[in-house]
């Protein structure tokens, strides 16, 4: 497995035409933009290339933007953006499931009130009891500031005992806020299934996530696009198997693991060993998303 740790995007990112990037870890910490993430995306973007920002959000891509502004980054610093909570949406609209074909389809979410749109103007109703629903649509923890995936075991239990199927708007294990280590939508799914429950998620790192980023941004071979990620589980897995060079920043969730200062680089031996443990490498490592 062969990586190469480097200090930015400037000494390589002329090879490719097009960049998709990870928004939570890489672009920003969930409280502002990472020292220099803005400017090496107005670099990226220099002569016309593409940046879409695909991003494991169980909210559509409307209110993310709108969270994306209010922390410093503007709409004009990318050219697309695409959420897990899209694709969630327009599975729902679609109606690709038969549990989701009766005109009465009944949900419980299980999320926080900031996770929206993904059913907005669907003929489905919101129920507050679990007894109530014919599926689960999960966005994550209702507070995860402060809950962990075992608060919800015995609400998973009962969910399991009914076999209500769940559509999962984020497999993320866990997110950097800041300081602070979260758990997401994908942890809860995780003990669902253990628990025999049936899931499915949506977004990175499976491949209609990427399929979809490269309908919106034209038509570029897997090869000519970079993939940036702060996380060996969705980013470089999703875009390796697409065939897609990518960077690892390792100033995001690894960066605990690693016992890493902010902006500061990992070991060689570091890397190769959190490598091994998946079964393929990064092409590129950086600290941050820096030019």
């Amino acid at each position: 497995m062969s990586f190469e740790i480097v200090p930015g995007l400037a000494s390589y990112a002329e090879n490719y035409d097009a960049f998709i990037l990870d928004l939570w870890g890489v672009v920003h910490d969930g409280t502002k933009p990472y020292p220099g993430a803005l400017d090496c995306m107005a670099k990226l973007r220099e002569g016309g290339r593409p940046l879409l920002l695909l991003s494991n959000a169980p909210r559509t891509s409307d209110f993310v933007t709108e969270f994306l502004e209010s922390i410093g980054v503007p709409a004009s610093s990318y050219d697309h953006i695409l959420t897990s909570g899209d694709m969630t949406r327009h599975v729902l609209k679609e109606k690709r499931h038969d549990f989701l074909k009766a005109s009465d389809r009944k949900f419980y979410q299980i999320g926080a009130e900031k996770d929206r749109g993904v059913d907005d103007g669907l003929d489905y109703q919101r129920v507050q009891d679990l007894k109530d629903a014919h599926f689960i649509i999960c966005t994550g923890l209702a507070n995860d500031d402060e809950e962990t995936p075992e608060e919800y075991r015995e609400l998973l239990v009962d969910a399991a005992a009914k076999k209500l199927p769940m559509l999962c708007a984020n497999p993320d294990l866990t997110v950097m806020k800041g300081p602070n280590l979260l758990y997401c939508a994908g942890a809860l799914a995780a003990v669902y299934e253990e628990l025999g429950g049936s899931v499915e998620l949506f977004g990175k790192p499976y491949p209609w996530a990427y399929k979809l980023a490269m309908e919106k941004l034209g038509n570029y071979e897997p090869s000519r696009i970079l993939a940036v990620g702060d996380s060996m589980r969705t980013d470089i897995k999703g875009a390796t198997g697409m065939g897609m060079d990518n960077v690892l920043v390792s100033g995001g969730i690894h960066a605990d693991e690693w016992g890493l200062a902010a902006g500061e680089i990992p070991k060689v031996e570091q890397v190769a060993a959190l490598s091994e443990l998946h079964g393929f490498s990064p092409t590129f490592v950086v600290g941050h998303m820096t030019w």
